[in-house]
């Protein structure tokens, strides 16, 4: 059974204050950027709640997102949620297509090659411009693995928790 932490994911950040009507500057983890803007029910963690609030209107800023949230008219009021993680409700993302994955569903995987050599547990990913990479921790060593179907990824058991990989072990 999930977790309560499983059903809440975090898809941007509020880092700032925009203009004097309430509005904010969100970091937005979505690609693209202005994905978050799809989700009309934004949840922000105050302290250690999930707080849930509904998104009142927003847009692209330059190479940010800007977003007022309903009931914040003032500067005043959006200070207050300046450092809040934004999240959504995993059934609020849509269903990732046949062979696409969300990367909060890789992270935790067990990684193995194709021989059955254990590499590790799939830690974060890195977003590198030509293909994204998966940071897979073996205790302290770090392996850098191209998240590149087929060529090097070669199987994802999201039910078994496993990767297998076509990756030399001592790399």
């Amino acid at each position: 059974m999930a977790s309560e932490q499983d059903d809440y994911l975090i898809v941007g950040r509020i880092n700032g204050l925009y203009g004097v009507r309430g509005w904010v500057k969100v970091f937005s983890h979505t690609e693209p950027r202005d994905n978050i803007l799809s989700y009309q029910t934004w949840y922000l963690r105050r302290g250690n709640e999930w707080q849930p609030i509904e998104l009142a209107e927003g847009r692209l800023h330059g190479k940010g997102v800007v977003a007022r949230l309903t009931g914040c008219d003032e500067r005043d009021v959006a200070a207050g949620f300046v450092g809040s993680d934004i999240a959504v409700l995993r059934e609020q993302l849509q269903q990732a297509a046949p062979g696409e994955y969300y990367w909060t569903d890789l992270i935790g995987l067990s990684v193995q090659t194709v021989g059955g050599v254990e590499l590790g547990v799939v830690d974060h990913l890195l977003e590198t411009g030509a293909n994204d990479v998966l940071v897979v921790l073996q205790g302290k060593h770090e392996r850098l693995i191209p998240f590149i179907r087929e060529q090097v990824v070669r199987e994802i058991d999201l039910t078994g928790k496993k990767m297998v990989v076509d990756w030399d072990p001592d790399f």
